[in-house]
């Protein structure tokens, strides 16, 4: 029988990244792939998806310069091109991840790549069951599980993955959709139908029982993206539920019930299902190891990614932490750490972790939003600053957008979350990820000297507004900037210039927009 130090069943990004951490080790490493290496992540995932989204950006992006007529005239492309554009992503990325585990393999001799399917036989006995159907048995040390998710689907609705669809099949289609339905108004069913929106060759619908699209997220961030969505001629079925969804004739009819309880039955040409996903754990017998589930019964559950059986380590999707690519990464490593390090470790802060969204415009995003501190009743100050404001944003032409950073209402303003939308707006988080990280507060980051001009200067004039040294002032541009702190429900502004001068400039500044519109 084989012996190894590690097993890595699932060889996804979080498999990956367990396999290559346990080479800084030393340790002699079996990883278990039952598909493709790189997993969702590179296939159906992040690398695939975004990669739709910058080309359709940009398509959108020259749509907009050229205008409508002339755009018709001369701007075309197909879903082909569109496909191949992604295959290549795709390959490289492949291309990469291959090479490098063979180098590895040949230069190490501590790895170890087998395609099949990995269960426990025990809690040290892995079985590998191959596509031709032979198995054999390996004995592991430890073994990380790290087997993904997938779609989650609605257990009256039948997907082929031709007509009906989830994130796994969208990809495949032949061709753009005349029209489009999406169920499930988080953030992958946003980003997809802003992505076949922005082409312009799809009639999009989504269909969501909250009262409005991202609902976890604060109501103004919700509503600019709405905005674009709807200009973009998407239709958004707030508070609806969803009757009824069937093919019919080779097309998809459904039936949604709105909020008044009347009902409308639509027919379009594709339906895509966006309600989350669910983690990969049937087939690994992990009762033969002795393995528990999370509570919920849904997740296996973990202590900081080590399960209830010491020498097994759940990471990524499979722990229900948070899905997604960098935090099964980070899971991955520390979980190695753990193994094999002699030094003691602090657990994973899941509170600084920072999130890109795809949408336009885009959102990213660390911490707390304040609906999250309204709902715990935390007191905290906010500065919004919008896009317009800042020198770089102008001169793009990419005025659309804010930045808001929220911080603790006391003298220490610890920063506790923050929100970027628009043009460049992942080049601003992880700044703000740091110093939750480092528990600091907003003093240095007021302090630093920026690149001029540059998206992230709108950051630090957040920061100085809450210190009350901005250069802009938020008495003046009451429509662009924003200060107030919220207690108890309450949000009250935050003024820095004394009452006689705020009047003033409410004077001035109305008497300047009146002879600007003269």
């Amino acid at each position: 029988m084989e012996k190894y130090d590690l097993c890595v069943i699932g060889g996804g990004p979080a498999g990956y990244a367990a396999a290559m951490r346990a080479i800084d080790f030393g340790k002699k490493v079996i990883l278990i792939e039952k598909d493709k290496l790189g997993g969702a992540g590179i296939y159906n995932g992040a690398l695939s998806s975004k990669t739709m989204w910058e080309l359709s950006s940009r398509f959108k992006k020259v749509y907009d310069e050229l205008g409508k007529e002339r755009a018709d005239r001369n701007l075309d492309i197909t879903f082909d091109e569109v496909k191949k554009t992604i295959e290549e992503a795709i390959f490289e990325r492949k291309f990469q991840l291959s090479c490098h585990l063979r180098i590895i393999h040949a230069e190490t001799g501590l790895i170890t790549y087998e395609k099949g399917l990995g269960s426990f036989v025990t809690n040290k006995e892995i079985k590998i069951t191959k596509d031709d159907g032979s198995e054999k048995i390996i004995y592991a040390e430890n073994t990380v599980i790290s087997s993904g998710s997938r779609p989650r689907v609605l257990p009256n609705i039948e997907v082929d993955e031709k007509t009906i669809l989830t994130s796994d099949g969208i990809m495949h289609i032949n061709d753009f959709p005349k029209s489009l339905v999406v169920i499930g108004a988080g953030v992958i069913g946003c980003e997809f139908a802003t992505m076949f929106a922005n082409f312009g060759k799809t009639k999009v619908y989504i269909i969501d029982r909250a009262e409005r699209i991202l609902p976890f997220e604060d109501e103004d961030i919700s509503n600019l993206i709405s905005s674009n969505m709807e200009k973009k001629n998407v239709t958004i079925h707030q508070t609806s539920n969803l009757k009824r969804l069937e093919i019919i004739n080779g097309e998809v009819e459904y039936e949604i019930e709105h909020a008044d309880g009347a009902c409308e039955v639509i027919h379009v040409e594709k339906a895509l299902i966006s309600i989350g996903r669910i983690p990969n754990i049937e087939k690994l017998n992990i009762e033969n190891a002795g393995v528990k589930m999370s509570n919920r019964g849904v997740h296996i559950g973990d202590n900081d990614t080590q399960t209830n059986i010491p020498n097994i380590y759940a990471v990524g999707d499979v722990s229900g932490r948070l899905p997604l690519y960098n935090v099964g990464e980070r899971e991955a490593r520390h979980a190695v750490a753990r193994m094999f390090s002699k030094k003691a470790l602090n657990p994973i802060n899941y509170e600084n972790v920072s999130t890109i969204m795809f949408l336009d415009p885009v959102v990213a995003s660390v911490g707390a939003n304040e609906q999250m501190l309204r709902e715990e009743n935390i007191p905290y100050k906010v500065a919004k600053v919008d896009y317009s404001t800042i020198a770089r944003a102008i001169s793009m032409g990419k005025p659309q957008g804010f930045f808001k950073l929220i911080v603790s209402d006391d003298a220490d303003m610890k920063v506790l979350g923050m929100r970027a939308v628009g043009y460049h707006a992942s080049s601003a988080i992880q700044t703000i990820a740091l110093l939750m990280y480092m528990d600091k507060g907003i003093e240095e980051l007021a302090h630093m000297i920026h690149p001029h001009p540059s998206i992230v200067e709108g950051v630090q004039e957040a920061a100085r507004m809450l210190l009350g040294k901005s250069i802009y002032k938020s008495a003046v541009f009451k429509d662009k900037l924003k200060c107030y702190s919220c207690r108890d429900g309450v949000c009250t502004p935050l003024n820095f210039i004394d009452k006689d001068n705020i009047i003033k400039f409410e004077k001035i500044s109305q008497e300047f927009h009146e002879n600007q519109e003269d």
